[in-house]
């Protein structure tokens, strides 16, 4: 019962992981077009410094879990 909860979180977290790096690619984009056409990059530089905070704990979170299916 454990493992299939922690099976469960485990999904999920990678389906999360593998969204963020989605949006971390498109936000990255973005801010080369912005850069290229010279516009100001404060936003966007902001909210891809949070996402990849946000993307760092969800690796973590998922390490943590792999971590408890094989100590």
């Amino acid at each position: 019962m454990y493992k299939d909860a922690i099976l469960d979180e485990l999904r999920q977290i990678e389906f999360d992981v593998i969204e963020g790096e989605r949006r971390l690619a498109e936000h990255e984009a973005l801010l080369i077009e912005l850069k290229s056409m010279k516009d100001d990059t404060t936003k966007v530089e902001a909210e891809l410094e949070l996402m990849r905070k946000n993307q760092f704990e969800r690796e973590q979170h998922r390490q943590r879990l792999l971590a408890l299916l094989h100590p």
